[in-house]
């Protein structure tokens, strides 16, 4: 008797950990096996991860799910892919890395990014891609790489994001997604290369380098017999190229379902990814050319984006100062026994007294706008004020920011999914849904980007005729029910947002003076 194969397995690459998680057809985990990344930090601003233990970290990955799942290689449908966005992975025509892949956290490309953002162009060029110019990109990096080290790409056949290479060594297919292609290289509305970009990029002539561009929703090939020997899969295993992982994740959390317009998403971890889903036709394109726009697996439909670059770092810098004194006076409390005080120094303080800015990042804040100086700051203290009231800013500051991003997105969202691991502070969700006035629900899928680019293969192998159809049995069911907005916060929280808005916007002299002084004594 042949055994069904009932089994998807979604790759999730990131920066730190690669996860290779197995759904069943309906959607459910079943099991998870995960790697440890490696990448190296340069004091030039370099950030760079070896191509080849990438692959090896997959395969592993992989092949770890066999000991957990029975008859597991049998019972796999598909294999879908995704992986940390941005970035630079070139290989030459024999498909061999050419140098170590540069990360979204390379910063190696600012000068470039600022050459070619005061060129006459750049308007058209984040007129087409709905994208902001900025050193993570692939874009940026290669225009860097084109004027500083031309003989880098002269090796070089195709230029691949993470996820590419992964695919590329899962099938020997060279290719990209939509979703990455056009907001670095094309236009969101047709999801195809734009001259218009590429020319604004300064890259024309390094078109060549760029791979056909594939939709993995509706395509899949093929798994090598060379990676079925690595991974332990049957040989013509169909793959599925994801589209880039913040999307992915927010697919897998919720940031689209049927009947309800104006839903987002947003994942509030380390840093803050706010999403909103809209038609191609609806997207907000602000004056500051700020922000991403990345395409959704379903027709013309998108995600617009704002990120900040600290979220929950801000609450872990206030914990640690919280730590570190308390263990000068004895035993050192645990992180996590600081964190379950939270709720109850919230009870202790009042809503909207104090502003804090939270830029606690040194590399300054992308999103809503670009300003690498910029840096956390507290208005209003007065020698009344306790250390719960400085953690009460600094959570109603992730508030501020969410409603920061979304405002240079349009309208507020109808309803927020959230996701990520400060979801489940009730705290926090309370403070979201009065910023943005809008119900919060969290999403208790645990695996969202894994799971994202699983529903992809799901589509495309025919489990499910529609996208829409995969959400509504994949994703609605895993959506706790919404949480109101109390309405006595809101009214406060509106007035703190014009406070926390005309103080940020007054800070960035400030902001730049400072750094003129780091210069000037470094």
């Amino acid at each position: 008797m042949s055994v069904k194969r009932d089994i998807i397995v979604g790759i999730d690459a990131g920066t730190s950990v690669i996860k290779a998680v197995a759904f069943d057809l309906a959607g459910n985990q079943i099991a998870a096996s995960a790697v440890r990344n490696k990448y190296t930090m340069g004091a030039d601003g370099s950030a760079t991860q070896s191509l080849g233990q990438t692959w090896e970290d997959c395969a592993t990955a992989l092949r770890g799910l066999t000991g957990k799942i029975e008859e597991f290689s049998e019972r796999v449908a598909a294999v879908a892919v995704t992986a940390q966005g941005d970035g630079t992975w070139l290989i030459d025509e024999a498909g061999k890395p050419v140098c170590d892949a540069w990360l979204w956290l390379d910063a190696r490309a600012a000068p470039t990014v600022e050459a070619i953002a005061d060129g006459p162009t750049e308007r058209a060029r984040f007129e087409a891609t709905g994208t902001g110019l900025n050193t993570c990109q692939q874009g940026s990096q290669l225009a860097h790489m084109d004027r500083h080290h031309p003989e880098i790409l002269d090796r070089t056949a195709t230029a691949f994001h993470c996820k590419d290479w992964l695919f590329f060594n899962l099938t020997g297919v060279r290719a990209t997604d939509p979703s990455e292609a056009s907001f670095t290289f094309g236009d969101f509305r047709n999801r195809e290369y734009s001259d218009t970009v590429i020319e604004a990029l300064g890259l024309s002539h390094r078109r060549d380098l760029l791979p056909q561009i594939v939709d993995g929703a509706q395509q899949t090939f093929p798994l090598s017999a060379a990676a079925a020997e690595e991974t332990g899969l049957p040989e013509g295993t169909p793959v599925s190229l994801g589209y880039v992982d913040m999307v992915m994740t927010a697919l897998g959390a919720g940031v689209h379902t049927a009947g309800t317009a104006g839903a987002a998403c947003s994942t509030i971890g380390s840093t803050g990814v706010h999403m909103r889903s809209v038609d191609s036709s609806d997207v907000h394109l602000n004056a500051e050319g700020t922000g991403y726009v990345i395409c959704l697996p379903i027709p013309d439909r998108v995600t617009q984006v704002q990120t900040n670059m600290a979220a929950t770092l801000n609450l872990d810098w206030a914990l640690a100062m919280a730590e570190d004194l308390i263990a000068e006076m004895g035993e050192r409390p645990s992180h996590s026994d600081l964190v379950a005080r939270i709720d109850n120094w919230m009870a202790k303080s009042q809503a909207g007294r104090l502003v804090y800015h939270p830029y606690i990042s040194e590399a300054g804040e992308r999103g809503p706008f670009v300003d690498a100086d910029a840096r956390a700051s507290f208005i209003g203290l007065n020698a009344g004020h306790r250390f719960p009231d400085i953690v009460r800013a600094v959570i109603e500051s992730l508030g501020m920011a969410a409603r920061d991003c979304y405002s240079a997105m349009g309208e507020m969202p109808t309803e927020l999914r959230l996701t990520g691991g400060a979801a489940r502070s009730a705290s926090l969700r309370a403070v979201l849904a009065a910023a943005l006035n809008t119900p919060v629900r969290v999403s208790f899928r645990e695996e969202a980007g894994a799971a994202g680019c699983a529903m992809m293969a799901a589509v495309a192998i025919g489990a499910y005729p529609s996208m829409e159809d995969c959400i509504a049995e994949w994703t609605t069911p895993l959506l706790g029910e919404a949480e109101q907005p109390d309405q006595s916060l809101v009214e406060t929280y509106n007035t703190l947002f014009e406070t926390y808005r005309q103080s940020r916007e007054a800070l960035e002299p400030v902001w730049h003076r400072l750094a003129a002084q780091r210069d000037a004594k470094a």
